[in-house]
This record gives C-alpha cells, sequence and structure tokens, in this order.
C-alpha cells in the first residue's frame, strides 16, 4: 500500500456518506415503514465485540494483470461471507445482485463467521460484517490490510471519509476494512419553522446553541413547545452519540469533565423547556411531526421516513448541530474486508470493487434500503422520502467538523447497561433537578464499573487503546 496516498487520501476526502442499517438483534430498536423502498430498522446497530487494534502487516496483493496463461480472477471466483442480508428475502434480493457478476454469498451469525476467520480455515475471500466484528479479527493478525485496495478503488469513486478512519481502529496504516453501508441518525423540520431560525444560522449547518434558541423562538411565536425528542425511545443514542461527543469530544472518557457539566447545565435549562413536554412519551419522531404537534425532532432514519414519504414537500432533513468539540453522529458502520489466508484475494478483491460501484450500491438502496458509501450514486429513481434522507446523511458525514461516535463496543450482554447509565444521567440533573456534578460523578462511577468488569476498551471518539476503557476523573 502506498501509505503515503492513503494518508493523503484521507486528508483531503471530503468526509461523505450516506447510511444504511445492519441486521441485528434489539428489538428496542425495531422500526418499519409502509413505503415499497424503506430505511433500514434502526434495529441494526448492535456490535458486541471487543476493539483493539493488532493489525497484521499482510497487504492485500496489488492489483497486476495475470499471466497470458492463466485466466483472470472474476467475482464470482471469491468466497463470501456476510452478516448482512441473511434473512430469506434479503439474501434473494442480495443475490439477484450479485448474479449480474455470477457472485454468490454464504449468510452467517456473526460468532460463526468470526470464529472461521480466526481458525485459518482458507476458505474466504471476503467478509462482510459489522465495524465491531473487525477489531478482534485484527487484534489475532486474521485480517488483510486493505489499504492498499482503498487506494485502488478510490481512482474512480469517493468513500465516505469519516468511515475509512474507523476502518482504520486507531492505527494510522492499517486499514481493516472497506466501507461497505452505514446507519445513522438525523433531523427533521417542518418548513413552518424556518422563519424561527436564529438571524445568521444556517439549518444545514447548525450549532447546538442556535438549536435552542431556534425551539425557544419558535415557542416564543407559536406559544408552545414545538421540538421534540424520543425520550422513549432512542434517546441514549442522542446522548451517547450527539451530544456527549459534540460537547466533549468523547463519549465514555470525558463523561463527568467540565465540558459535560456545562453540556448538561444547558440541556437543563435551554434545551429540554423548549421541548414538547409529550417529548417524555415520544417514542417514533415521524408521528408528531406528521401531526403537526411537533415541527422539529431528532431520530433514527428508519423512524423518520414515513414523515418524509408522506409530507415530502412539507419537511427538510438536515444534520445533527455541531457543539464545541464538533458535529457527533453516531454511524453504524458495515465494511468488506479480507482473511490473512483468503485463498482467492484478487477474486475477493473483484467483489468488493462491485459491491463499492456507485451503480451497484444504488441498486442495494433501492432493492434492500442500504445506504450507500460512495458518491456518484444516482437516486433519481428512489422514493421522495429516501431522496431527503439520503441527502441529508450524506451533508452530515460530510461536515468539514464531522465527529463519527461509533456504537458501544465489547460490553457483550451487559450493553444495555450503558444506555441506561447515559440515561441516568440525564434523568437525576435534567428532570429531577440534582447536582450536576454529583450526578455526573455517580453516574461515571458506574460506568467505570462496567468497564472494569468487562474489560471493553475505548473506541472512537475516545482514545482506542487496550484494557478496560478510562472514565477520566471529575475536574
Amino acid at each position: 500500500m502506498r501509505l503515503r496516498s492513503l494518508r493523503l487520501l484521507l486528508s483531503l476526502l471530503v468526509v461523505f456518506g450516506l447510511v444504511a442499517a445492519a441486521c441485528g438483534s434489539d428489538d428496542e430498536e425495531t422500526a418499519t415503514s409502509d413505503t415499497t423502498t424503506t430505511a433500514a430498522p434502526a434495529d441494526d446497530d448492535t456490535e458486541e465485540t471487543t476493539t483493539t487494534a493488532a493489525p497484521a502487516d499482510t497487504e492485500a496483493p496489488d492489483d497486476t494483470e495475470a499471466p497470458d496463461d492463466e485466466p483472470m480472477a472474476t467475482a464470482a471466483d471469491a468466497s463470501f461471507v456476510s452478516t448482512q442480508f441473511a434473512p430469506v428475502e434479503e439474501a434473494e434480493k442480495f443475490g439477484t445482485i450479485l448474479d449480474q457478476v455470477g457472485a454468490s454469498f454464504v449468510g452467517s451469525e456473526d460468532g460463526p463467521m468470526i470464529d472461521q476467520v480466526l481458525a485459518g480455515s482458507a476458505s474466504i475471500d471476503v467478509v462482510g460484517s459489522l465495524h465491531g466484528n473487525f477489531p478482534p479479527l485484527a487484534r489475532e493478525n486474521a485480517l488483510m490490510n486493505m489499504s492498499d485496495v482503498l487506494d485502488d478503488l478510490s481512482a474512480d469513486r469517493e468513500f465516505a471519509g469519516s468511515m475509512v478512519q474507523a476502518g482504520l481502529l486507531g492505527t494510522d496504516d492499517f486499514l481493516a476494512y472497506v466501507p461497505w453501508a452505514q446507519a445513522t441518525y438525523i433531523m427533521a423540520a417542518n418548513k413552518d419553522a424556518l422563519p424561527y431560525l436564529p438571524e445568521g444560522a444556517d439549518v444545514q449547518a447548525i450549532t447546538w446553541e442556535q438549536f435552542g434558541e431556534w425551539c425557544q423562538n419558535i415557542e416564543a411565536g407559536e406559544g408552545t413547545q414545538k421540538c421534540g425528542l424520543p425520550k422513549a425511545g432512542l434517546f441514549h443514542r442522542f446522548l451517547e452519540g450527539y451530544l456527549f461527543p459534540s460537547f466533549t469530544g468523547g463519549m465514555v472518557s470525558e463523561f463527568r469533565s467540565p465540558a459535560a457539566e456545562e453540556m448538561m447545565e444547558w440541556a437543563r435549562d435551554t434545551l429540554w423547556p423548549a421541548m414538547n413536554p409529550e417529548s417524555i412519551n415520544y417514542e417514533f419522531m415521524q408521528e408528531p411531526l406528521l401531526s403537526g404537534e411537533v415541527w422539529v425532532a431528532f431520530d433514527h432514519t428508519a423512524r423518520l421516513i414515513d414523515a418524509f414519504e408522506e409530507q415530502p414537500d412539507q419537511f427538510i432533513g438536515f444534520p445533527a448541530p455541531a457543539g464545541p468539540a464538533g458535529r457527533g453522529f453516531m454511524p453504524v458502520i458495515v465494511g468488506l474486508g479480507m482473511p490473512a489466508d483468503a485463498p482467492n484475494p484478487d477474486a475477493g478483491i473483484e467483489l468488493i470493487d462491485f459491491l463499492t460501484q456507485p451503480s451497484t450500491q444504488g441498486e442495494v438502496l433501492t432493492q434492500l434500503g442500504f445506504y450507500p458509501v460512495v458518491g456518484g450514486v444516482d437516486t433519481g429513481n428512489l422514493s421522495a422520502g429516501i431522496q431527503i434522507e439520503a441527502a441529508t446523511v450524506a451533508a452530515q458525514a460530510a461536515s468539514p467538523d464531522a465527529l463519527p461516535a461509533l456504537l458501544p463496543i465489547g460490553l457483550g450482554d451487559r450493553g444495555g447497561e450503558i444506555n441506561d447509565i447515559f440515561k441516568g444521567a440525564f434523568d437525576r440533573i435534567v428532570l429531577d433537578g440534582e447536582d450536576i456534578a454529583s450526578a455526573l460523578d455517580d453516574q461515571g462511577d458506574k460506568l467505570q464499573t462496567l468497564f472494569d468488569e468487562t474489560g471493553a476498551p475505548c473506541w472512537a471518539p475516545d482514545p482506542i487503546g487496550e484494557g478496560p476503557c478510562e472514565v477520566k476523573p471529575a475536574g
């Protein structure tokens, strides 16, 4: 790999990406839609593997021409195992797309796929899976470095820079996977709310401070709170992936920092008072948006899609606001990697080439609701709602201050505890009026205990390293 090229690519790439959901098991985050083409379900953001990057030095082979007496490797020759599109209906649709190059795939659960790669079976050329499944494979030197592959592919397509950065697993030069898809959460607004934007504010590049002022302006002008949050829904993702990273630059390590205290004070005194009181009961924000009860909202793309589909001329999408540390957002990243002992790596590269072509990613979006991670995808034939969401998540990931905050990783069956800790901090401070520093310190102790007992290391945007993630002391 031309490491210098990769570094240049990462420094110059405009951060860009569209979203997709990956298959998961948390029923709490399942969303449905009556549209023909829908965003992938919001239950797909569970990643349960430990993150540490100890990459192998193995490089994917150069994409050179085969000797004249040997047939060129094709995508059809690749052995492809994917934890995505495994359900029967999805598998049939995805199989039709793969038929274009004569390729096929085997669906797998996360655990068996990881075990098979770690066992050194030399039977898999490409694995498609969630971000969280790659760190344990990289740690055991079971993956090829995909830097060279990405460099070659980038000659004729532009990948989401923030997704490429995530694939480096905290290293400078070892790329565990080529981005394949992602999912995320965005903002939606009724156009009637736009006249109330603060003077000089750009809704497509708004800050949290401006957002709070916007909601206050709406309340003053309309006589009622018309901003809303899904307090009974995916509110933990709002805290973990959006507020904390935007204000503190981290999710776990800065949990009880002075910046976190200032954030909670703002949330208590400015944000929450401007939210519709029914926010305490909202699960899916598309419903109050459509009823007119709420004009501005945050939620998962799958839980906003009905509003965009039913009234595309009335609603706009916009990126999550930015804070002092950046524009925090939570992507669910899906990647394509290659085992170090892949029997036919040239064929694997051909398959990855096909899967990341804009035309192929457009088909996956149309047929399966998985959003692309490369530019140049034709969205002209998509439904109006999907087009709105696609443009919004592209803008969010393309923001120059984008700060990806990955889903909790490495907590296993205790993953729900971190959500309760974050929600508990908000409830104690904002809803119950407890002292900010004391509540954050107490909840921070619980957070540290969780990491000490599970041994889970930090993940982005916190510093990635060995051993249990550390919640820094207060002050």
